[in-house]
């Protein structure tokens, strides 16, 4: 059922760390091509529900199709998985049993030349997830000072030879389409010693610059543990270090109870643990699927579980839920059918 287009990665470890199961509600924050939704879909029903986000129209439009069979038990927003919280209360979907975040690109982007994922393709330099966002690559290889330039392609892309690339580029601006990108880059840097094109890391660093992936991302997973019910799953499925040390970094801070430094004898953070890792070791696909599907070779999957107590997350809904009445000084439920509903789940009726 799988389309060759789009490939998803780890499809069984995601299904068995998502722990899905009939009539449970998930969220995937990265549609794509709607292959790990569609799975998904075909394990929760009867009575499932699932939200699939997407800040790409193209992927939701693509995903619509795809997902036909199931339309009664899916939701598809055009939306940027960092409003995770506000969509999930706008469409009173939490809590919810697993939420899923695949931060690899789609087939879908990669392929489609006018997008400029690719240097494969020849294509004006954008880059953007989004229609709606202003600022493209082009924006940013021929507009942006060449000591930020160099900072981007250093950060972002972990590239050593950031300083050269952005001086090239700037000395030869307006730099128009991807191809003519990359083939600076090759001709300035050189490919000798490299296992991959010169320009990867550039093309890398461009996009998250571009999308504030790195940003997006620490923002989207403090969200995540309010949606989460109560020992909901969340899945990251990340593709290079820099977004793996991030979600490694906040999974580790928010297992622990006490965050003190080691020099103070007595815990005055007060912090607890959130959640649970279900994993110490990272997950990453076997040598037979990186052999059907070579996108998948730098997938590397974390998994934890909520651990807050029913009541204390009955409060965080709560607080999601009410708002102050006008001109009363008094908080009120915006949904009171919603509240009949949450006090049901935690037996509080």
């Amino acid at each position: 059922m799988i389309t060759p287009a789009h490939i998803p990665v780890l499809t069984e470890e995601v299904i068995q760390a998502l722990a899905v199961q009939p009539g449970g509600r998930y969220v995937d924050c990265t549609l794509g091509g709607g292959g790990h939704s569609l799975l998904i879909l075909e394990h929760i029903l009867p009575g499932g529900q699932l939200l699939g986000i997407d800040a790409d129209p193209v992927a939701i439009q693509t995903a619509r199709k795809r997902l036909s069979t199931y339309r009664d038990s899916v939701l598809l927003v055009n939306d940027n998985f960092s409003n995770l919280k506000s969509i999930c209360f706008k469409y009173d979907f939490f809590p919810v049993h697993g939420i899923l975040l695949d931060l690899g690109l789609s087939s879908l982007q990669l392929t489609e030349g006018s997008r400029g994922f690719s240097f494969q393709y020849e294509a004006p330099l954008d880059m953007r997830f989004s229609p709606d966002q202003e600022i493209t690559a082009a924006t940013i290889v021929n507009e942006y000072p060449e000591e930020e330039l160099a900072r981007i392609i250093r950060t972002y892309g972990e590239e050593s030879a950031a300083r050269r690339i952005a001086s090239l580029i700037v000395n030869r601006r307006p730099v128009k389409t991807t191809t003519e990108l990359a083939g600076l880059i090759e001709k300035g840097v050189g490919s000798k010693q490299r296992k991959i094109h010169p320009a990867t890391k550039t093309f890398q660093a461009l996009r998250i610059a571009v999308n504030r992936e790195l940003e997006v991302l620490e923002t989207t997973l403090k969200q995540a543990m309010d949606v989460l019910g109560f020992e909901g799953r969340l899945v990251v499925i990340s593709y290079h270090s820099l977004e793996d040390r991030i979600v490694k970094q906040f999974f580790q801070h928010e297992a622990k109870d006490c965050i003190c430094p080691p020099e103070i004898p007595v815990c005055t953070c007060g912090h607890k643990a959130t959640l649970r890792q279900l994993n110490r070791r990272v997950i990453t696909p076997s040598p037979e699927e990186i052999a059907r599907n070579p996108r998948s070779r730098s997938a590397r999957m974390r998994v934890v579980e909520r651990i807050v107590s029913q009541e204390e997350h009955f409060d965080i809904i709560e607080k999601m839920c009410v708002q102050p009445e006008t001109g009363s000084g008094r908080n009120v439920w915006r949904r009171p059918a919603l509240l009949k509903e949450l006090r049901k789940t935690y037996a509080l009726v």
